[in-house]
């Protein structure tokens, strides 16, 4: 008998949390193809680059991975390049004239065909392009396994103490600079007895947290008249094992009261939310066609803190949108510290095809976005830096998620003496903390998927530095309710 070639994909993932769930997909459904994973294109049968197409930088990077890719082509003919994601989407045709070895372009509501196509690309049907946008309900196809929901999801890709979960895809906001809605299509909600065992499948796999995903959670199951996202919480948060609940992302407009009362009574969800503001000015957030204005968004931010003291909150912000005065950016310098975020992510505004703005005039020069970006970056740098460093001395439970980038696997001889575990605050703070080599620490191995006191030394950038309490005791450790008790 002769014995089954091993067949290996790598699949590069660019952009959102979306795109690094719809890799996991993929993943599983190659795996059944007999495909394993791998982090290296010379090892590859396969490759994957899923993309985004958000922002022009993004954009540039899928063409000079794609470039690269055909390059390592030329000398292995064998080898099968696919893109997915929005970029295959919005340029679907440029990309199969542009690059020659390309066997396979990808839509973002259709990968739930890609054991098909690969199928037909290892019988020498090629190359193919996608980029259907199907009238029917994208959840109604599998890829998101809803003819086989209780099943356990991720098979080869599965493990981690977080996950993503996606309960939603699309958008119809239409804000002005954005284009998931021309990618990704019309707002599409999941049914929630499927959300919810997804969750109850991945927590027997060991998940203590997921993160429920969509372009805007606040809408969920409106349009198809499924139960509210504040309900969809409650469902999720009834699921035993689960410790932890966030979601990406929110759009200010719809954040409603119902959701607000959520961060009152569910305890399982987090003290964080992702709140894209985008400016502080109004006139800037009308162009924008944001349907809020400033006043809206920082009233919803005091509802928040008024029930979930100590919430911390993130956000997005764009400069330079056509026509932003620098009065304009001086009003989101204020908002910032108004509203005093843990963090953002900033970007210059770039042109994006099929977006509105790409038309509007005044546009702001390179020099001036690029100006007020790096002024923006500081400003809030100070402000998380203050923030941080007034947590100096608190004790946070922190869910440990393995070692650190300084942690066992740096190889010098300090990190096997004092290995680095790395894990998150319920306010999504990044919390590191050494462990010493004594009868009175548990081995690090243990604390993984626990949640844990860790006593806060030291405020850096991006990060809190910290140790377990003196007083723990040495005996095993365990979860329980968000604290920890000796077993």
């Amino acid at each position: 008998m002769t014995e089954k070639k091993l067949k290996r994909v790598m699949i590069q993932t660019l952009g959102c949390q979306m795109n690094v769930y719809d890799t996991g997909r993929m993943t599983d459904m190659l795996y059944d193809l007999g495909y394993e994973p791998t982090d290296s294109p010379g090892k590859a049968d396969l490759v994957i680059v899923n993309t985004c197409a958000i922002r022009e930088k993004a954009e540039q990077k899928v063409l000079s991975s794609l470039g690269r890719l055909c390059a390592i082509k030329q000398k292995r003919p064998n080898l099968l390049i696919a893109v997915a994601g929005c970029v295959a989407q919005q340029q679907s045709e440029k990309l199969c004239q542009r690059f020659e070895g390309l066997d396979l372009v990808l839509g973002t509501r259709v990968i739930h065909r890609l054991p098909d196509y690969v199928r037909a690309l290892e019988n020498g049907k090629g190359p193919i392009a996608d980029v259907e946008m199907p009238e029917e309900n994208v959840f109604d196809n599998t890829g998101l396994r809803s003819e086989a929901e209780t099943q356990p999801p991720l098979k080869a890709s599965s493990g981690g103490v977080s996950r993503y979960v996606t309960i939603m895809r699309g958008c119809d906001n239409f804000c002005a600079y954005c284009v998931v809605p021309y990618v990704r299509g019309w707002e599409t909600s999941r049914p929630p007895e499927h959300i919810v065992e997804e969750v109850r499948a991945l927590v027997s796999a060991g998940a203590k947290e997921v993160t429920l995903l969509g372009q805007n959670v606040n809408s969920y199951g409106k349009k198809e008249g499924l139960c509210s996202f504040p309900r969809l919480l409650e469902l999720v948060s009834g699921v035993d094992g689960l410790e932890r609940i966030r979601f990406v992302t929110s759009h200010p407009k719809d954040l409603s009261d119902e959701l607000v009362e959520a961060f009152n009574r569910i305890d399982k969800l987090c003290s964080h939310i992702h709140l894209p503001v985008q400016s502080g000015s109004d006139s800037v957030l009308k162009r924008m066609n944001r349907k809020y204005g400033r006043q809206d968004y920082m009233e919803r931010i005091e509802k928040l803190r008024s029930v979930r003291p100590g919430i911390a909150v993130t956000t997005d912000v764009i400069v330079g949108f056509p026509g932003e005065t620098e009065h304009d950016f001086e009003m989101t310098l204020d908002l910032l510290e108004q509203v005093k975020f843990d963090t953002l992510f900033a970007f210059e505004y770039s042109d994006r095809p099929q977006a509105p703005a790409r038309r509007f005039k005044e546009k702001v020069s390179a020099d001036d976005k690029k100006a007020r970006l790096r002024e923006l970056l500081n400003y809030q740098a100070g402000i998380t830096r203050q923030i941080y460093e007034g947590l100096v001395g608190s004790i946070m439970d922190v869910l440990v998620e393995g070692f650190s980038r300084r942690g066992r696997g740096a190889g010098d001889e300090k990190d096997l003496n004092k290995p680095e575990m790395t894990g998150r605050s319920p306010q999504n703070r990044i919390v590191n903390f050494e462990l010493e080599h004594s009868t009175k620490q548990p081995d690090p191995g243990q604390l993984v998927g626990k949640i844990i006191p860790v006593v806060i030394e030291r405020a850096c950038a991006n990060s809190l530095k910290g140790k377990l309490p003196a007083d723990e005791p040495a005996a095993e450790y365990k979860s329980k309710g968000g604290k920890i008790h000796a077993a």
